[in-house]
């Protein structure tokens, strides 16, 4: 018989980037019926390259149309990829003046050269608005929240963007969050790059 000791299973630690995900799917939750509500079609499609750690996902948008939403998942995060209309991005101007950030120079989530900018995307593609759906505060996950004008938890004066349900952070269409709320940095850019016309690699921000 052998004296070996019995063997033990020691639970692999969770990764951060779950924990981040899980935190934020468990505010979601609660507001999911208010993100239905939105125009925006917001459709998660998970890559089987995105479950590997760091693997750059590859995103066909020839279908999105403008107006409309698409989430994708890198890292163990959700991506959304928003087509905007021309409505949208003037609307940004109008809001340089009431957000904390409006050309992404803070730090703590640095910000790609490229996306330094009102439209924070790359300017031969600046309708397209690429950004992590995390709220910088705590890790919940903003709602759509397209239509303008007055609204609950909103301000009257309101042009589009993207709420917080957790602590009531506001974003505009760009990402860059407003003053004075509890989210100190504007949504975080990932990494990205257009491969062609309609399709972007997440992940990485230079072609091989």
């Amino acid at each position: 018989m052998s004296d070996a000791p019995p063997s033990t299973f020691t639970p692999a630690p969770l990764d951060s980037s779950k924990r981040t995900w899980l935190l934020a799917s468990g505010c979601a939750g609660a507001a999911g019926a208010v993100a239905l509500a939105t125009p925006f079609v917001s459709s998660f499609a998970p890559s089987e390259r995105a479950k590997a750690a760091g693997a750059a996902v590859e995103v066909d948008i020839a279908a999105l149309k403008p107006g409309e939403k698409l989430t994708v998942e890198w890292r163990g995060k959700p991506v959304w990829i928003v087509r905007r209309t021309p409505e949208q991005l003037a609307s940004l101007k109008q809001a340089d003046a009431e957000v904390a950030d409006p050309l992404s120079k803070r730090n703590a989530f640095p910000t790609p050269e490229y996306a330094r900018n009102e439209t924070r995307s790359r300017q031969d593609h600046k309708e397209v608005l690429v950004v992590i759906g995390i709220c910088t505060h705590l890790g919940c996950s903003p709602v759509d929240k397209l239509q303008t004008g007055p609204q609950p938890s909103l301000p009257d004066n309101w042009q589009g963007g993207f709420f917080c349900p957790c602590h009531g952070s506001t974003f505009d269409l760009a990402g860059r969050v407003f003053k004075n709320k509890p989210a100190p940095d504007n949504l975080e850019v990932p990494p990205y790059v257009f491969l062609s016309e309609n399709k972007l690699l997440i992940g990485e921000d230079k072609q091989a």
